[in-house]
């Protein structure tokens, strides 16, 4: 038990969860909440290392099992190292992916076995889990042209094949609803306003913590 309150985005690439994270980060700063901005894989300086072998260079440069026990090894850093040590001080973390990106990049996408990535997770965070996790969908080709039009260096998932993307859509809307009461579904094609002002909302009415005096 944690007196924080952990909330995660997932999506494909270029769906603005980034975006969205960051924004509810500094609202509910400026409501009196103190939360901690946080990211997968990175958070901490191991994990930033390993994210940097993940997601630069060229997209058949690991195995998906390479990129699966690489993103354990960083998320049990950052899991230990930062993310329930806020949450034991009862701070709000807002983490840009997690477990549920493992399921759905190297399960559903790659196709490694999803009892593995489940037998992964229970050596190494066992059952720690996000308190409610937002899902922005956004059609394949529509958030590939979008990530590709930043200046973003980090295009190792992005340059996979148009196929991967897809499967890896349809399994986060599978992981979303397996896990229905954890994940609330985003349209992510409207605007970036109409979709803060939707996240604000859920996370109001779900959050249990109070704010700082």
């Amino acid at each position: 038990m944690t007196n924080g309150f952990f909330i995660t985005f997932e999506g494909g690439e270029g769906c603005g969860k980034s975006t969205q994270a960051r924004l509810l980060s500094e609202e509910l700063n400026s409501q009196g909440y103190n939360t901690i901005l946080t990211r997968e894989p990175g958070g901490v300086s191991s994990a930033e290392r390993i994210r940097k072998i993940l997601v630069e260079g060229e997209k058949n440069s690991l195995f998906p099992m390479t990129e699966l026990l690489l993103l354990f090894a960083a998320r049990f850093e950052h899991v230990e190292r930062k993310i329930k040590p806020e949450l034991n001080n009862g701070n709000i973390v807002i983490c840009d992916r997690f477990y549920d990106s493992s399921l759905a990049y190297q399960g559903y996408g790659h196709g490694i076995d999803l009892n593995k990535i489940e037998h992964l997770k229970s050596l190494t965070i066992d059952s720690f889990q996000p308190d409610l996790t937002f899902l922005l969908d956004l059609p394949v080709m529509e958030g590939l042209s979008r990530s590709k039009r930043t200046n973003n260096k980090e295009l190792r998932f992005e340059n996979m094949d148009v196929s991967f993307h897809e499967k890896l859509q349809n399994g986060f809307n599978q992981i979303a609803k397996n896990n229905s009461t954890r994940f609330s579904i985003i349209d992510a094609s409207q605007s970036i306003e109409q979709i803060k002002k939707i996240i604000l909302n859920i996370v109001l009415d779900k959050i249990t913590i109070n704010k700082e005096p």
